[in-house]
């Protein structure tokens, strides 16, 4: 999937994940600042990575500011994030 216009889904709530997705030329540019990033750093950025595979993006900067989030949160706004930054309408939320 291309990215084309930044975007941002989630908030900076307890339990929760802001993602912010823009265009990016060199790849998956991942950077991740969380509370719990010494215990579930490797996780959260497996589960991140592991949904834009199967998103198909390819190319993109992902900055994600995490405050003890759920993988299925951090799925959820991931997938919101790019279908945004995609201009897409439709979502499918089996991928």
């Amino acid at each position: 999937m291309e990215i084309r216009q930044p975007s941002v889904a989630g908030t900076l709530e307890s339990s929760d994940v802001m993602i912010t997705v823009e265009p990016g030329d060199k790849g998956i540019e991942l950077e991740i600042e969380s509370i719990v990033e010494k215990q579930f750093g490797r996780e959260i950025r497996r589960t991140i990575m592991g949904t834009l595979q199967s998103l198909d993006v390819r190319n993109a900067k992902i900055r994600a500011v995490d405050k003890g989030a759920l993988d299925c949160t951090i799925r959820a706004r991931i997938k919101t994030a790019v279908y945004r930054a995609a201009g897409k309408t439709a979502y499918d939320w089996r991928a």
